[in-house]
Formats: structure tokens, sequence, C-alpha cells
């Protein structure tokens, strides 16, 4: 694997953003955008240093998302 995706939400309820794999068991949060690529790049580090079968991905990839209601 060379890549990995993940989609970033932000947290409505208690702020900051949340951030989950596609297709692994990954996630993790922080409360701005700087500490949430962080805290991403070593959720990354954690999860395929701890014996999870197949490389470390070379580039992350993170795909925000913003949902937005509007009344009519």
């Amino acid at each position: 694997m060379s890549e990995i995706i993940f989609e970033v939400r932000e947290d409505e309820l208690e702020g900051g953003f949340v951030a989950t794999a596609l297709g692994h068991s990954i996630a993790t949060q922080g409360d701005t955008v700087e500490e949430i690529r962080e805290m991403v790049r070593d959720a990354v580090r954690c999860h395929f240093g701890d014996g999870e079968p197949g490389p470390m991905p070379k580039i992350i990839h993170l795909h925000f998302v913003r949902d937005e209601a509007l009344v009519v």
C-alpha cells in the first residue's frame, strides 16, 4: 500500500476534528487542523508499527468533509 485516505469531519458537539481511515480501523481527533494532521501521522505510525499486515503507507490523504444545512 502506498497511500491511505482519512475522512476528516468537524465535531459539531465537542469542537475540533475527527479523522477516520477508509478501509482500516484507525481513528483519531484533534482541536485544530495542524493538530489533526499530526495526530493522523501518529495514528498511522502506531497502527502499522503494531504488526498490521502490509507496508507503512507513503502518502496520507486527508479528505475534509463539511456538512451544511440551509433553511429554505
